[in-house]
């Protein structure tokens, strides 16, 4: 067989490149040996840039797909660190508006807030026949008052729901709870006018002199100082005292009024600052008497009310042999009734979920309950 004969075998990238024929016939450019060296070199020549290309793009690929997933993991740390952060502002956010409102329902916080907050009660015989929730605020030079009709139906403590006016019966501090329960604001304070004064104050819009007309409070000598300057240095035009709006309704011969909550939440986040957000945030709670004794139902949510607690309703329990107290958290967990008894001094606390949005805690008060001493 000749060499001409023998099948060529195919040559790869790593060959070594073919050479050019030698001897006395190298020099004659038409020979078959010739053709056939010359025809190898090119052939090797584009198989060395094929497998040249070939082996960049496989590096190209391979750098992409290492370059892709560091890309891919970089992105997922990204979103995961995202996660974390919001998860973790999210958490602090919740953590710290607790902490706030812990903060804002505290006994000094809500003697804070008090400080500024007068009840003015009109008296004619010994009977109330209106109220007029007063604040005042130094910074801007300027006083607000709310005038309560007493025949108006608000939550009474230990009495129900009920005309204001028969709140005075049972003494001012009474009053004083039911008006801060009803505009979940603090009121601590209380003076006590004729009704002809009263009236002639709502009328003239003016409250100069008024502080030598007390008939009885229970300001100390420097808050009532601060409220007689208050008074005396307001000029008239920043002077606000409107009527609460109401609906009359007659029953009878007696004419009684139903608040109108969404024009009153108007004026309390006009003139207080409290919105509906911030009454939705105050503890709701039912006060029963389960120890018997008369008022001790009353006395109780009066305490808690002045603790930044917004008391929903007083009865009687179903028995008055409790001897502990009973907080029961109906919406919310067994941290939620710690203001509770700390208020109260005392309480058992129990974890009932109810579905039901009138309360979020029901207090059953038992005979070891002591209401606070006047001072």
């Amino acid at each position: 067989m000749s060499a001409e004969d023998t099948p060529r075998r195919r040559s790869s990238a790593n060959d070594p490149s073919p050479g050019m024929p030698s001897g006395w016939r190298s020099s004659r450019r038409g020979s078959k040996s010739f053709k056939r060296a010359r025809k190898g070199l090119k052939r090797h020549v584009r198989q060395e840039k094929v497998a040249v290309a070939a082996t960049r793009t496989k590096r190209t690929l391979r750098d992409l797909a290492y370059l892709g997933g560091l890309g891919l993991a970089g992105i997922v740390v990204v979103l995961l660190l995202a996660y974390l952060l919001i998860v973790g502002v999210n958490s602090y956010a919740r953590w710290n508006a607790l902490r706030q409102a812990d903060q804002a329902n505290s006994p000094e916080a809500q003697a804070e807030k008090a400080r500024d907050n007068l009840l003015l009660i009109a008296v004619d015989d010994d009977n109330a026949t209106g109220f007029l929730a007063v604040r005042s605020d130094p910074d801007q030079s300027q006083i607000y008052g709310i005038a309560i009709p007493d025949g108006a139906f608000i939550d009474i403590p230990g009495q129900g729901f009920e005309r204001i006016g028969d709140s005075y019966r049972s003494g001012p501090e009474v009053s004083l709870s039911a008006v801060s329960n009803f505009f979940t604001v603090p009121f601590t304070s209380y003076a006590v006018i004729d009704a002809e004064i009263y009236q002639a104050s709502l009328t003239n819009q003016l409250l100069v002199g008024v502080t030598d007309m007390f008939k009885e409070t229970n300001l100390s000598d420097d808050d009532l100082a601060r409220w007689e300057n208050a008074f005396n240095e307001t000029p008239t035009e920043k002077v606000a005292l409107v009527p609460m709006p109401v609906k009359p309704i007659a029953l009878g011969s007696e004419t009684y009024f139903e608040p109108q909550r969404e024009a009153v939440a108007d004026l309390l986040e006009s003139w207080w600052g409290v919105t509906i957000s911030d009454t939705e945030e105050v503890t709701r709670v039912i006060v029963y008497n389960g120890s018997g004794i008369p008022g001790i139902a009353g006395a109780a949510a009066q305490q808690l009310i002045r603790a930044g607690f917004r008391v929903v309703d007083t009865k009687n329990a179903d028995s008055f042999d409790y001897a502990t107290t009973q907080i029961v958290v109906q919406n919310g967990d067994e941290n939620s009734a710690a203001p509770a008894v700390e208020t109260l001094g005392v309480g058992e606390v129990n974890v009932q979920p109810a579905d039901q949005q009138v309360a979020d805690i029901i207090i059953i008060i038992g005979k070891d309950y002591e209401p606070p001493t006047a001072d």
